[in-house]
């Protein structure tokens, strides 16, 4: 993907505290994203089994073995993922992961 928005969200969920376990696996997941060339839902599903794909051009990773949520919006034509959430499954609960 020629674009990730935004490295920072990331960054201060594994800033936060007791969430350091994630920052390895979030920037291994940033590095595989970026090198990705999705076209398609079906492409990430291809990468990444676990990933749900929610409308909207949404899709759902899970981080630290299922422990965190990661959720973005990908625009497949222009190569841009944008970074929705990231946060524990309690927080995942809370948002409607179609609007975010």
């Amino acid at each position: 993907m020629k674009n990730i928005i935004a490295l920072k969200t990331l960054r201060e969920h594994w800033e936060k505290s007791g969430r350091d376990d994630s920052e390895e696996p979030l920037k291994a997941w940033y590095q595989e994203a970026k090198q990705a060339k999705w076209k398609n839902p079906n492409e990430v599903k291809q990468q990444y089994r676990s990933a749900s794909i929610v409308g909207d051009n949404r899709v759902v990773f899970n981080i630290c073995g299922n422990k965190y949520r990661l959720v973005v919006k990908i625009n497949y034509e222009a190569q841009w993922v944008f970074i929705r959430f990231v946060g524990t499954h309690k927080e995942y609960d809370k948002i409607d992961v179609t609007t975010i």
